[in-house]
This record gives C-alpha cells, structure tokens and sequence, in this order.
C-alpha cells in the first residue's frame, strides 16, 4: 500500500536533519516551473498565488535563491519540511531512523513545484499551490503541465514495492493531479474524517487535516500494508465506521 499526502503550506527550516536524503526526481521540471515564477514581478506574485503582499515578498525571494541541484546547507528533507496541520498531526518532528525508512516506500507527497516527493527528497523552502493557474512550457496550468508524469511515477514506484492499493489522503486539489491518470489495477481508497454533532456528522476540515496525518503515523508506527488493518485506526478518538464505508471510503467518526 502507498499513501499520497497533499504539501503544507507552513515550512519549518529552522534545524537541519542529521537523517539520510534522497534527490528530487522531476529536476527539469521543477527548473521549468522556477523560470517561469522568476519572472514574475512581487504584485503579480500575490495575484497569481492569492497572498498577502508579505508572502509575494518572502516567496519572491524565495524562489531567486532557489537553484538545482539543492545544496545540503539549504534544503531538508519534505516530510520533515513541511509543517500544516497534517504534518501536525503526523508528529513529524518525532520520527524514527526506522520510520524514515518504511516512510520513503510507503508514503509519497504530491506538489505543484516538485510532482510527487519522497519522505527523504530534499526540497528548498517554497509555496506553490497545485492549482494556481501558472503556465509553463505552453500549457495553460500546473495540471496540464504535469499531466500523467506523476501518476506514471507513482505506478513505478507502486510496482517496484509490489504495491497494489493506494490511500489517497490527499486534498481534492493535489488528488486530481493524479487518480485521473493511474492504471485501472490499482485500487483507490480514501479516507473519510467526520465529527458528530448531534444526529449529524460534519467533516471539519482543521480535524480532517490533522487526521490524515494521524492516519499516515498510524501507518508508519505499525508498518502497514494491508489496508484491511487500517479499520484499528482510534488514534484522536476516531472509530472506524464499517456501515458507513464502502470498498473505496473509509469513514472514522470521533
């Protein structure tokens, strides 16, 4: 089983990770994409990405000290980079050399500039939503220019693991970057958050995000790799649902 995580849009470079590293795998693309954002003035930035002026001016400097390859002083690894709610809730700060370990083949992070990221890539602090209407290299927007190229990624790393399920606990927005284009094989589940309120259940997205990442240590501390196992999830108080699942959701209610 594989797990796709959504990026964070907080990052925390503060400490530098004594843990081994990978390289990013989509370095001319993320090349591709940087060109373009380099010529993009502060004011166009915070239209473009729908920041305040204080962020188009962090990322505007951001992304002119950004080159490739990454140098170690620099970068950090992604999992331990990212730092939202669902790397919050994932306790990231407290990973294990053995976990890092299950984590790189068990768990992929989706992302406009870098296309799907291994826990162990080393990444350079940037922002960039998957869905902002950037174009590059003649297509229209970041999901016309990645096109299959994750999915077709993932699959491999899928295959070489003898995976066959993928937990799709990514945002719709970085999700659609990539279930459209796999391989009918493979099957998808996903994993539905609620909360109860009364005789109803709301989905709160604060507790979702921090369940996903909850779900994803879950996974990790125990190694999981039959989604059959993930029914024992009661991390946060959730309880998994079985009346209220189906073969492709999962629903927890807490």
């Amino acid at each position: 089983m594989l797990l796709i995580l959504s990026p964070a849009k907080s990052l925390n470079f503060n400490e530098n990770s004594g843990f081994d590293s990978s390289e990013v795998r989509f370095s001319n693309e993320s090349e591709l994409i940087m060109q373009e954002l380099i010529k993009y003035s502060k004011p166009e930035l915070e239209k473009l990405m729908k920041i305040s002026s204080k962020l188009a001016d962090l990322n505007y400097s951001r992304f002119r000290e950004w080159v490739w390859p990454h140098a170690e002083e620099f970068s950090k690894q992604a999992l331990l980079a990212f730092d939202g709610d669902v790397y919050d809730g994932m306790e990231t700060s407290t990973l294990s050399h053995k976990n890092l370990i299950f984590a790189q083949k068990s768990l992929r992070i989706l992302s406009g500039l870098y296309g799907v990221l291994r826990p162990l890539d080393r990444i350079m602090a940037y922002r960039l939503e998957m869905g902002s209407p950037l174009s590059v290299a003649g297509k229209k927007n970041l999901y016309q220019f990645w096109g299959e190229k994750i999915a077709r990624l993932i699959e491999v790393d899928m295959k070489s693991n003898n995976q066959s399920v993928l937990l799709n606990l990514a945002s719709n927005e970085y999700s659609k970057a990539v279930l459209p284009y796999l391989d009918k094989s493979i099957r998808v589940i996903s994993c539905d958050f609620r909360e109860q309120k009364g005789d109803k259940l709301k989905m709160v997205s604060f507790f979702a995000k921090k369940a996903r990442g909850m779900m994803s240590r879950f996974i990790i501390d125990h190694e999981i790799s039959n989604p059959e196992y993930l029914q024992g999830f009661t991390d946060g108080g959730y309880l998994f649902k079985k009346e209220l699942s189906n073969e492709s959701t999962l629903m927890f209610v807490r």
